[in-house]
């Protein structure tokens, strides 16, 4: 028999789980972005069943857009007796306990909402989700008068506030056993009572409170409203499904295909709803199952113009683009998704080299709608070049470089990386040493042509090794070139500080991509991968004959002041402070804490304020949505630095007048330290925390999940703004290795591509070792509650 500090499910207890490449689990990287891992958790046996039931019904009815793990505490129930429960939950998780007052001993986790099967969930319990310390409950009143914490009332318990002393108190059992617990340790969080209201006080025909959260039916009799608000989730099977897919708004992608699917045998599904699935399966890499589900819903229905869209859109990502244009342009004849339709088009014919096609579908799609920003920015990448400009040079004197060539308004830190991916091989970054291809397009006999005819290729760098931006179905992540097509490349080929750039928690499908990878590292003279991080999770994506083969690269950006030398080491500083934070996948970035994120953040404005002017660093227009959010919620305005309008070098000089950088996105970090200015990162993906270790220093990020996140970014940059030459100094001293791995890799390069070596006969840069003194603290500092 297990106990609740031996988890049932493989969940981590330790440092993260590894997927199989064959898994389509999430990747769980939370012990790196210190991601809180909610659950909730209820203690039932085999009489209370019944209710448990209910409860699930009425939390994913109420809660529609919440799904975390389900942990059901049990005296040793056979597996069987939860075959109804997992119908309800997909994500339903049986471990033994003795007693309910096991759940303050469960592990793998670092927030638990503890209910009862006598709970009926009426409302949202998100306020309860974003709570952040001790243990909160509702005080009930007792029969002398007092107020007590019940025994079988709700919990949200933080295990980091959980001490030893509180595990042996509650050991004592007892009725009354958590409130004697709590007494006096200062760990109780007061909930109103609308989060655990007794049925029993709405009695006769009193009506529940519309504001009640939580309904909790227990041995004292409920009025008939009350009974009737139970009732009304009792509905199972079919009935209850159907509830939940015809809910209004937001639902979570796992319950919703966890209630829909599969349909029912001889009826047709709603087409809406078949969409909706569609269009989860497509978000979560399953573009073939979402090709399936809508090639049978739009059979002769061409009057299905949001369906067509998404069938499109997703046999794009299967590589099936004569297909998808077919459904593409099926979805133009609708005035609502016309243009949404033609900015699809475009994109599509522009991935097939069709340029003088792309600029025609954008140009409909801006007849059918002028203001659609997507058509606009395709009709501009792909109106025709000016003749005036820099002659290429011979093929055969170029290198190819495949990457992400970012324009308009698009990501500042992928404008200015090919630039000084191309700076490593020598100062000419122009047409006449390069043949820019990007990455996105489809590699065809045309393009293996282009490729085979330069002296080498470069790929990189970036977070390439990511599988739902431009997903295709040639390599299942963003360079769109066909195994067949690969296994030909006969120029020289090095993959260059690309990234390993999958998000904590992010779910894909890693065959293709594993497959793909295989591929690229047996065809590639040169592996190398921007951080630690990357290569070890690619490494184990691979056979073991081939893991050695992926080496060590930092990113270029990173070592700007070598790559320029002189043009970052002046001393001329503005008085400032930038942030930035990043909103792509928001909802893994964040989880349940943007609120406690956004407030713990603009506490640190207001504080840094006093030292120096605050500016925020948009990397993009999406970014801004900070500045809004903050003025909006806390009442303070910042202003924006729109770095996606700027040039390279206006860029770069933004971040190296600065005083420090305190950045959510990767070049938000990686740009300004290679310029020589200070640090501090927000950490919500793996990727920051991994170049911050290989500088050895990890206690340059916070994660903004940190429940004490204003007061430790504020402690953080106001070291750095004390003593702001020693500072410049480390970040310096931590380029050195940087630098130096970076010089053996390129002289390897050179020889490989027959290039000359800019750098050759420059001393060997100084390379100073980890530091003697204290251990660097991590992401995840202790408590300052004694255990």
């Amino acid at each position: 028999m297990n106990s609740p500090a031996e988890p049932a499910d493989g969940r981590r207890t330790g440092p993260a789980r590894t997927a199989r490449p064959d898994s389509p689990d999430a990747d769980d990287r939370s012990a790196v972005t210190g991601k809180r891992r909610i659950a909730f958790a209820v203690h039932t046996d085999e009489d209370r069943m019944p209710g448990l039931l209910v409860l699930l019904r009425s939390l994913a009815l109420t809660n529609p857009a919440v799904c975390e793990d389900f942990l059901v505490l049990h005296p040793g129930l056979p597996d069987s007796a939860f075959d109804a429960a997992r119908r309800l939950h997909p994500r339903l998780v049986p471990r033994t306990a003795g007693s309910r007052l096991d759940v303050f001993r469960v592990t793998g986790y670092d927030t638990v909402v503890a209910l009862d099967p006598g709970m009926v969930v009426l409302g949202s319990l998100q306020p309860l989700l974003a709570l952040r310390t001790g243990v909160a409950a509702v005080p009930q009143s007792g029969p002398g008068g007092g107020r007590a914490v019940r025994d079988d009332g709700l919990l949200v318990i933080q295990y980091q506030d959980v001490t030893d002393a509180l595990l042996t108190d509650l050991a004592q059992g007892g009725e009354g056993a958590v409130d004697r617990a709590l007494s006096g340790t200062g760990l109780l969080e007061p909930l109103g009572s609308r989060y655990d209201l007794p049925a029993g006080r709405v009695y006769d025909d009193t009506p529940v409170p519309a504001s009640t959260v939580v309904l909790h039916f227990g041995e004292d009799r409920a009025g008939t409203p009350a009974r009737e608000a139970r009732e009304r989730y009792a509905p199972d099977g079919a009935e209850f499904r159907a509830a939940y897919c015809a809910l209004p708004g937001a639902k979570h992608p796992e319950l919703l295909l966890h209630c829909a699917l599969p349909f029912p045998d001889g009826e047709r599904a709603p087409v809406d709803l078949v969409r909706q699935v569609a269009e989860v399966h497509r978000q979560q890499g399953r573009h073939d199952e979402a090709v399936a589900l809508l090639t049978a819903a739009v059979a002769d229905r061409p009057d299905l113009p949001r369906c067509h869209e998404t069938l499109g859109i997703s046999l794009m990502a299967l590589s099936r683009y004569e297909e998808a244009e077919a459904h593409l342009l099926l979805a133009t004849v609708s005035p609502d998704f016309a243009a949404r339709a033609y900015g699809q088009l475009a994109r599509l014919a522009w991935l097939l080299g069709r340029t003088e096609d792309a600029h025609a579908y954008a140009r409909e799609g801006l007849d059918a709608d002028p203001a659609d920003a997507n058509c606009h920015a395709w009709h501009t990448r792909t109106r025709p070049a000016p003749a005036a400009g820099p002659a290429p040079g011979p093929a055969g004197e170029q290198l190819a470089h495949v990457a992400l060539f970012a324009d308009g308004e698009e990501n500042a830190g992928d404008k200015v990386l090919p630039e000084a991916v191309r700076m490593c091989f020598g100062p000419d970054t122009g047409p006449a040493r390069w043949h820019e291809r990007s990455v996105h397009r489809l590699v065809d006999e045309a393009g293996l042509e282009e490729l085979n005819a330069r002296r080498g290729i470069v790929v990189g760098g970036g977070g390439l090794f990511l599988p739902d931006t431009a997903p295709n179905g040639h390599s299942g992540w963003q360079w769109n070139i066909p195994d067949a097509v690969l296994a030909r490349v006969t120029a020289p080929l090095a993959v260059f500080a690309v990234g390993y750039n999958v998000f904590d928690g992010q779910r894909y499908r890693r065959e293709r991509f594993a497959e793909s990878l295989r591929a690229l590292v047996e065809k590639s003279a040169f592996f190398g991968l921007r951080n630690q991080g990357s290569v070890e999770r690619v490494r184990e994506l691979l056979p073991e004959e081939l893991r050695d083969r992926v080496r060590y690269q930092p990113c270029p950006t990173t070592v700007a002041r070598h790559l320029d030398p002189g043009a970052y080491d002046t001393e001329d500083r503005d008085d400032t402070v930038l942030l930035n934070c990043a909103y792509d996948r928001a909802g893994l970035r964040f989880g349940h804490d943007y609120g406690h994120f956004l407030a713990e953040t603009a506490a640190a404005v207001r504080a840094l304020g006093e030292r120096a002017e605050v500016r925020y660093a948009a990397h993009m227009p999406a970014d801004e949505r900070f500045v809004h959010d903050l003025r909006r919620e806390h009442g303070t305005s910042l202003p924006v630095e729109p770095l996606y309008l700027h040039t390279n070098d206006r860029i770069r000089e933004i971040y190296r007048r600065t005083r420090l950088v305190i950045g959510m996105r990767g070049h938000a970090g990686m740009i300004p330290f290679g310029c020589g200015t200070p640090v501090v990162s927000l950490v919500s993906h793996p990727k920051l925390a991994y170049f911050l270790s290989d500088i050895d220093r990890p206690e340059w990020g916070v994660s903004v999940h940190d429940r004490s996140l204003g007061a430790r970014l504020t402690e953080r940059a106001a070291a750095v703004l004390d003593d702001h030459r020693a500072a410049v100094a480390d970040v310096r001293g931590r380029q050195e290795h940087l630098w130096s791995v970076t010089r053996a890799n390129l002289a390897e390069l050179h020889s490989l591509f027959g290039t000359p070596d800019p750098f050759e006969g420059r001393p060997a840069p100084h390379v100073p070792g980890p530091r003697n003194a204290e251990p660097a603290q991590g992401l995840h500092l202790p408590d300052t509650r004694t255990k």
